[in-house]
């Protein structure tokens, strides 16, 4: 290659890096010169900014006071144990309200919308999402609990509540889309699940045992005949 050549590559390679440069200094210096910007409306659009003075309210303050006689959402005021499920740092072991028919009846409805999906109905850890993602068989799926496990049984019920809130491991928090009181509620149908499989027939009221029916009776044992 001639010697020009070579000399004319290594200039424009050389100029090539101008713009570079230019970009690296603008981002490691400051400057009182506004910045650039190919779309205006993107950095002057309308908008209240915080401890700015605005002229839409008669006070001039672009912050506004939240409305009398309100909370933030979550916050029942004086009643921690109902929103945090504990108090201080330990949980709660009883209900922060009376166990209503009408409470576990919402548990349920709130439980087969959020939770049967991957605990099963039942609660046993096979709910539809669950049997899917093992058949997927990806490797990243962790395997929802089964509610009736003994490890999950012995939690308080304020642990409980915490995991809809917060989420656990893998399962999502659910504090955003489900209320306070929804949680419970939850719970309430969790422990009801739990009873109901650590049960037996000597549970019941003999009016509920009748109402059951006689258990069904053993099929015949096989038998085989010799030729």
């Amino acid at each position: 290659m001639p010697r020009f050549m070579k000399s004319a590559a290594v200039v424009l390679t050389l100029l090539a890096l101008i713009p570079l440069l230019v970009l690296v200094k603008d981002r490691v210096t400051d400057s009182e010169r506004p910045r650039l910007s190919l779309v205006y409306d993107m950095d002057d659009q309308d908008k209240v900014k915080t401890q700015r003075a605005s002229e839409l309210f008669a006070d001039g303050r672009s912050m506004r006071p939240p409305p009398a006689g309100t909370v933030a959402r979550d916050e029942p005021v004086g009643r921690d144990h109902l929103r945090d499920g504990r108090i201080d740092t330990l949980w709660v072991e009883t209900f922060p309200a009376p166990v209503t028919r009408a409470m576990v009846e919402r548990g349920r409805e709130r439980y087969g919308i959020y939770c049967a999906p991957c605990h099963g109905l039942a609660g046993n850890g096979d709910g539809i999402v669950a049997k899917r993602a093992e058949a997927l068989m990806e490797g990243t799926w962790v395997p929802p609990s089964n509610l009736a496990d003994a490890t999950v049984r012995a939690r308080p019920v304020g642990h409980l509540y915490n995991t809809i809130r917060h989420g656990i491991r893998k399962m999502p928090a659910y504090g955003s889309q489900i209320g306070v009181d929804d949680r419970w509620a939850i719970v309430a149908y969790v422990r009801a699940l739990q009873a109901a499989q650590a049960g037996s027939p000597a549970d019941l009221e003999p009016a509920d045992l009748a109402a059951l029916g006689p258990p069904p009776a053993p099929e015949p044992a096989a038998t085989t005949t010799q030729q």
